[in-house]
């Protein structure tokens, strides 16, 4: 590959470890775009692009690849709302950041007015740091469109037994807690023995917790989640 070519696109993403959904993960295509102008690729097996600028580069295994933050960018044109937004959660989330707000903002910029970029700054608005899976922000955000108060993506939890741990969606003033079960949970003694004396400390400290599934419906969640938050005392 010329060294003015780089992998972006869902190449980026999937090397970038950005969470997709498995359509367009599962695309066969190696995406690359070329910087400063040059002649996007065409050959067998290759979505090629090309762009005027030269954005940030990184190299992921000794391969180049866009800037996490401008690999987002480029999906823009590709993904529905809430995958762009699960996709940019990942920047700013757990459990390290890949790119800051600010990178975030100045890749948005460079797209520039690009296909898909009224899908980006709806999609910014959206972006909430911490967030640790995919699952997270799909719930968090059938939550907020239903109406229901906004959660904060894995807060700190302060339990009077002296531990410190962390909700995966918390509505702190209700003392409401979201809780993913993926399937090492189910399956690693040690992680279910773990996440049992959690649970009893959590529900000691006065905490309800709604233990959610792959499998479970989001509309499922929803209505737990509100009659949860009612019973807490929360109206609209």
């Amino acid at each position: 590959m010329p060294s003015n070519q780089v992998f972006s696109h869902v190449t980026a993403a999937v090397l970038l470890g950005l969470p997709l959904p498995l359509a367009v993960e599962c695309d066969a295509r190696v995406h690359v775009t070329a910087l400063e102008g040059g002649r996007a690729p065409r050959r067998s097996g290759v979505a090629g692009y090309s762009t005027t600028g030269h954005p940030p580069v990184r190299q992921v295994r000794g391969l180049r690849v866009l800037a996490p933050a401008d690999a987002w960018c480029s999906l823009a044109g590709r993904l529905q709302h809430d995958d762009l937004v699960a996709a940019g959660d990942r920047l700013v989330g757990l459990p390290s950041p890949l790119a800051s707000f600010d990178e975030i903002d100045r890749a948005i910029a460079r797209h520039g007015n690009r296909a898909g970029a009224a899908n980006l700054r709806r999609a910014r608005a959206d972006l909430r740091a911490n967030s640790y899976s995919r699952p997270e922000t799909l719930a968090r955000l059938a939550l907020l469109r239903a109406g229901l108060p906004e959660a904060e993506p894995n807060g700190v939890i302060e339990l009077r037994s002296g531990r410190r741990t962390r909700g995966d969606l918390v509505f702190r003033t209700y003392k409401v807690l979201v809780e993913y079960d993926g399937e090492h949970h189910r399956l690693d003694l040690g992680q279910w023995t773990t996440d049992v004396t959690r649970l009893n400390d959590l529900a000691a400290d006065g905490w309800l917790v709604i233990r959610a599934t792959k499998r479970m419906a989001l509309a499922d969640l929803v209505t737990r989640a509100e009659r949860a938050l009612r019973d807490r005392g929360w109206t609209r």
